[in-house]
């Protein structure tokens, strides 16, 4: 069965760090781009960050503003999302979702298939 699976999560305080990783299994990842997108209750969900295949090309919501990382180790299988000076509005349900191309995006209706989430928290 193939699957996409989100680690990492936490409770972290305002101003600290967490790394998120996203691998899969039944699949490789080597012939996807990969996105991470958030949600919270009451509201849409948000483009993060995506890497593409080659792990060259990667974009970030406007948020982010220099504080988060994508990257990729295809010999891991496993995609990161480095977050830095995490803030209380980055309390959210993390995703990761794969998508069949060269390049990622910020658009979840361009990716295939889905993790179940991680939470990260930032509380003090």
């Amino acid at each position: 069965q193939s699957q996409v699976v989100e680690s990492g999560g936490g409770l972290v305080q305002p101003g600290g760090s967490l790394t998120l990783s996203c691998t899969t299994s039944g699949f490789t990842l080597d012939d996807y781009a990969i996105g991470w997108f958030r949600q919270t209750p009451g509201k849409e969900q948000e483009g993060v960050a995506s890497i593409s295949r080659s792990g060259g090309n990667k974009r970030y919501g406007d948020f982010v503003k220099g504080r988060f990382t994508i990257s990729r180790d295809n010999r891991k299988n496993t995609v990161y999302l480095q977050m830095n000076s995490l803030n209380f509005e980055d309390t959210a349900e993390y995703f990761c979702a794969v998508r069949r191309s060269l390049i990622g995006s910020l658009d979840p209706t361009d990716y295939t298939s889905w993790g179940q989430g991680t939470q990260v928290t930032v509380s003090s």
